[in-house]
């Protein structure tokens, strides 16, 4: 760890990773603004989806869809829906993710929930329903892909900032998906991260009752 403060000291103390993983993961893990031209290999993208498939979703219901973005074409198209201030970065990433939702994650029920299928019959016509879980496991699996990103060692930008309805329309014609974020993928660039943000104290964000 960079700094050897008491508090890194005991957290290591608790921890089964050790500090690099740590530190790749969580403590020096950041947010990337740049990115260099190395290519994002097909082998990593696998790699990023392997890992981010096993974290815990609602009655393992899976719903986030991946398109990846690699194209010069397909990146133009993108940029357009991008909000002003995001269009540089997602045009020189070398790789970028749209994360969307399936709407209609409950017809996999066979393969993600095989020991009780016929649960699907209550998701059947709650467009609502599926909606609230798909969006809700979505996000979490949008954590879970950021750090397989990490993992893999390289960096991730996610960004909220674009016109979803757009997107899908350009992307996901004739799907059940919703675009919740872009993420754009790779090695940092120079001058990659902005000052490290405060986070709250123990203290103050938990409660033991």
């Amino acid at each position: 760890m960079t700094a050897q403060s008491t508090a890194e000291i005991n957290l290591q103390d608790e921890l089964v990773l050790d500090a690099a993983a740590a530190d790749t993961l969580f403590l020096e893990g950041r947010s990337a603004n740049t990115f260099t031209d190395e290519p994002v290999t097909e082998e990593q993208l696998r790699a990023i989806y392997e890992l981010a498939k096993m974290g815990p979703t609602s009655m393992n219901i899976q719903p986030l869809r991946i398109t990846w973005v690699r194209s010069a074409e397909a990146r133009e198209r993108l940029v357009g829906h991008m909000a002003e201030g995001n269009r540089a970065k997602t045009a020189a990433a070398p790789l970028v993710a749209v994360l969307s939702f399936d709407t209609e994650w409950h017809e996999q029920f066979p393969t993600f929930f095989p020991h009780a299928a016929e649960r699907k019959a209550m998701f059947d016509g709650n467009e609502e329903l599926r909606a609230v879980m798909g969006n809700n496991n979505g996000h979490i699996q949008a954590a879970y892909f950021i750090m397989a990103v990490r993992a893999v060692g390289l960096a991730a930008g996610p960004m909220g900032a674009f016109d979803a309805a757009g997107i899908d329309a350009e992307f996901h014609e004739g799907l059940n998906r919703k675009t919740f974020m872009v993420v754009n993928v790779g090695k940092p660039g120079e001058d990659a991260w902005f000052p490290r943000l405060p986070r709250l104290d123990y203290d103050f964000a938990t409660t033991t009752v």
